[in-house]
């Protein structure tokens, strides 16, 4: 057991966050796992509407007694005009017909109007339910958000891709930072323009002794941490834990698609890449015919979460069908040290690998 002020502050056994990937990867059993073994489990939240939030955290409290957390994205004003969705749309409708999907030319923004009423029906559930622990991504919540929770004794954890970011959760009352390198799979947790530009983003050995320096609250690595030589670097890099998030999405428990899983778990170190392609903010994922027919038009495809909603039943048309060339395959730089493997053994084996390098674990 690594005591510090983040397993102190977590109640858990272990400094390792299983990063709440959202789209359904984090099911219960997953997130109850990783708790149950000593880790924070994390329900991915950000596509989920409140019911669907509250109906998974009652299911996760019945497999476990331990502490578990959610994760919710910062909403954002839409911006996105009809010529950038209709441009979006023919570049997307070529690849609807592979799909014998029937074309698309417009898309109607006004249920973008809802977002931020939705964020707040989300933490009014946390609430409610008593989730001990909320994390975010894409920015920061208000001020008056954050002292609601706190009042609620929720633990804050906010996501930074830059030092000045880290250094922004802090002032703002987070009681700690993932910070984010950018060997991370998924989506960019970072929220300042040039993190949404995808311009210099940092490796995590790089940012993480940086942004430590500039910081008071615990930091937790995130970005390419596979094992336990990660973990212990990381710590040595003066992280107080970790958060992973590849080496949970190719675990028994995990949600993922099959042909996702087997995609990481057969692919080489230099087949990842940045792409907003997808969901209109820049995510690493394996690069694939749909990235590849995509690229040259990403600099006018509208922003998050409009692209996202553009591309969606190409997506879910494709994971049907077992088609990985149009499914948004999100993976870290790592990949090649992903396993087929429990929760359970994922933990222990991190844990007694960390030991060996002398770390007090």
């Amino acid at each position: 057991m690594l005591n510090n002020e983040m397993t102190g502050c977590l109640k858990i056994e272990y400094p390792i966050i299983q990063a709440p990937m959202a789209g359904g990867i984090t099911t219960s059993a997953l997130v109850a796992e990783t708790s149950n073994a000593g880790g924070l489990g994390m329900i991915g939240a950000g596509y989920m509407a409140p019911a669907q939030m509250r109906e998974q955290i009652k299911e996760i409290k019945r497999l476990t007694t331990k502490p578990f957390g959610i994760n919710l994205f910062i909403p954002k004003p839409v911006q996105a005009s009809k010529n950038s969705i209709k441009a979006a749309n023919q570049a997307l409708n070529p690849i609807r017909q592979k799909l014998q999907l029937p074309p698309q030319d417009n898309l109607d923004v006004a249920d973008y109007i809802e977002v931020f009423k939705t964020f707040m029906e989300q933490i009014k559930v946390v609430m409610e339910e008593k989730v001990p622990i909320c994390s975010f991504a894409f920015g920061i919540p208000s001020k008056e958000v954050i002292a609601e929770l706190k009042q609620h004794n929720i633990i804050l954890i906010g996501t930074a891709t830059t030092v000045n970011e880290a250094v922004e959760n802090e002032k703002a009352g987070m009681d700690m930072v993932v910070i984010q390198g950018s060997e991370a799979g998924g989506h960019r947790g970072g929220f300042h323009k040039q993190e949404q530009e995808n311009v210099d983003s940092i490796g995590l050995m790089s940012l993480l002794p940086q942004a430590v320096d500039h910081i008071s609250i615990p930091a937790v690595a995130a970005g390419g941490i596979m094992d336990g030589r990660g973990f212990a670097a990381s710590l040595c890099l003066g992280a107080q834990g970790v958060q992973m998030g590849t080496a949970f999405l190719t675990c028994t428990e995990s949600g993922a698609h099959k042909v996702h899983k087997e995609a990481i778990l057969n692919i080489a170190e230099d087949q990842t890449v940045f792409t907003r392609a997808f969901s209109g903010k820049w995510a690493r994922g394996i690069k694939n015919p749909f990235i590849l027919e995509m690229q040259e038009h990403e600099g006018y495809l509208p922003d998050f979460p409009v692209q996202n909603t553009l591309t969606q039943e190409i997506r879910k048309t494709a994971a049907a069908e077992n088609n990985p060339d149009f499914m948004s395959l999100w993976s870290g730089q790592s990949a090649r040290l992903a396993k087929n493997q429990t929760v359970k053994s994922l933990i222990e084996n991190m844990v007694t690998e960390a030991k060996q390098f002398n770390i007090n674990i």
